[in-house]
């Protein structure tokens, strides 16, 4: 099953994207995009993501801070991810704790309020019994510390960029790691490295639309769900696998680490 793991489908209402969601959406149907994971990124699009998901079949949605967001955040942020927690932990879209993590890569960001945030938030995974969906940069061993303070042990490192040894870390933590456009480039030594020796059960693929294109889109073109299929099919060339099979695995892949999406499409 062709799942995109991750996309900020929320910002695809934008000039650039023909249709808007709903048009996008549509191309992703017409390439066999069965599910889309729409993670928020702060409180002001907690009740868009939601929104979506209940008005698109194939959207499944998460709740979480972004890291990069968190420094216009007051604490009073962490409450009202609680609050929404809360308020629709019952509901069966809502598949993750996400999008959560640590940023070392951008410079001059708080780096102390951004672990207080992310701790935190690790602690809601874990009081309400859901997966993460994580952004890491630079940061691999301080967000698997986090993982293994709070045991959680479901989720899936988005556009994972680390090293083998830290993929093989989080795949023993029983996490997940995402490729997507990145992978698609040659330059990406290391990423293809990864998606190629990496095994399969540990593979999810994604997109990250609007961001991170995949290599055959013009320089500053927005990405969107349908390159998904295109996107499998250069990461099953790098593995030397039919992208058949790997859309199979990296679709049970999803469904093993979010219980709740596999609930609703099994």
């Amino acid at each position: 099953m062709l799942i995109d793991s991750h996309c900020h489908l929320d910002y695809l209402d934008a000039p650039g994207i023909d249709g808007g969601i709903l048009g996008a959406i549509g191309r992703a149907r017409s390439v066999g995009v069965r599910a889309v994971i729409l993670p928020s990124v702060m409180p002001d699009n907690f009740e868009r993501v939601m929104a979506l998901a209940e008005q698109i079949p194939e959207v499944f949605f998460a709740l979480g801070i972004h890291p990069m967001y968190v420094q216009s955040m007051s604490d009073s942020a962490l409450s009202d991810l609680q609050n929404a927690l809360q308020r629709y932990q019952g509901h069966p879209k809502l598949v993750a704790v996400g999008e959560i993590g640590l940023d070392h890569y951008v410079p001059d960001l708080d780096r102390e309020k951004m672990n207080m945030f992310y701790l935190a938030q690790c602690k809601l995974a874990r009081d309400y019994s859901l997966p993460v969906v994580l952004h890491v940069r630079k940061a691999q061993d301080q967000v698997l510390k986090g993982l293994r303070r709070f045991g959680i042990v479901q989720g899936i490192a988005h556009a994972f960029n680390g090293s083998l040894v830290q993929a093989q870390a989080y795949v023993r933590q029983g996490l997940v790691l995402g490729f997507g456009g990145a992978a698609t480039f040659t330059r990406a030594t290391q990423i293809r490295r990864l998606a190629a020796a990496m095994p399969a059960s540990a593979l999810v693929l994604e997109t990250d639309s609007p961001d991170i294109a995949p290599a055959w889109r013009a320089r500053g073109e927005l990405n969107e769900p349908a390159e998904l299929q295109q996107i499998a099919q250069c990461v099953a060339q790098l593995r030397g696998e039919s992208t058949e099979q790997l859309i199979q695995t990296t679709g049970a892949n999803v469904m093993r680490v979010l219980p709740r999406l596999a609930n609703q499409l099994q």
